[in-house]
């Protein structure tokens, strides 16, 4: 069934938190694919109970969609694509030719500046950010970094909602998934004064590249 709550990202059933990316070209098109996305698992049973939520997100480019797939293994996602995945993609790409499918990433959450209790803000705005390392080894130091210097510039980033770092399975990269009161609150942020473990953040050796986006939640499917 459909909900217009955002996902728990420290849920801990998930064992395995899945993002896509799809290319669809247009804001029309951003549209149209989230409802033929929306029709097709609505009018099909859940597909499997290790499924736990999948969730739609409209980029601010104009052109993305960003997926997010939450399940309780691996395993589970497999047997999904055995037995009901195909069916869905032909439907959807009947509905709206020519996505292009960029990428399916799979991660395993590792820290999260979590929402602070009783936190009833709904997030405006959700900025996913990739950071590339040389070595796989680096990645845990340097999000542990970025959790202190949240910690001591709590005034500066006082929009963030909450920032859940995943490490990808092969070991290349963690993405930040970070949920914003608006854009405007984000925007204000990347403009505060910097503090020296900010500093220490940006100029981390262990890193070689930074890709960051703006998305709006469109969708979130649970199940029924």
């Amino acid at each position: 069934m459909r909900t217009r709550e955002h996902p728990d990202l420290t849920d801990p059933r998930v064992g395995a938190p899945f993002f896509s990316t799809w290319r669809v070209g247009t804001p029309e098109r951003q549209r149209l694919t989230v409802e033929a996305v929306a029709r097709t698992w609505e009018r099909r049973p859940w597909p499997a109970s290790g499924l736990l939520g999948y969730h739609v997100y409209t980029g601010h480019d104009g052109s993305t969609l960003l997926h997010h797939s939450r399940w309780s293994s691996e395993q589970d996602y497999e047997a999904f694509v055995k037995t009901h995945r195909q069916e869905r993609v032909d439907e959807i790409d009947t509905a709206v030719p020519g996505i292009e499918r960029v990428e399916l990433r799979r991660y395993r959450r590792y820290r999260s500046r979590e929402r602070a209790a009783g936190q009833a803000r709904v997030p405006g705005l959700i900025v996913t950010v990739r950071i590339d390392f040389a070595a796989a080894e680096r990645r845990e130091e340097w999000v542990d970094l970025v959790l202190k210097a949240l910690e001591d510039d709590a005034e500066g980033h006082a929009g963030l909602v909450s920032a859940h770092f995943h490490l990808s399975t092969d070991g290349g990269h963690v993405l930040n998934y970070a949920e914003w009161e608006s854009a405007a609150a984000y925007d204000r942020a990347l403009a505060a004064p910097s503090t020296d473990t900010w500093e220490r953040v940006r100029t981390h050796d262990g890193v070689v590249r930074v890709v960051g986006s703006r998305y709006t939640h469109a969708l979130g499917l649970v199940p029924g």
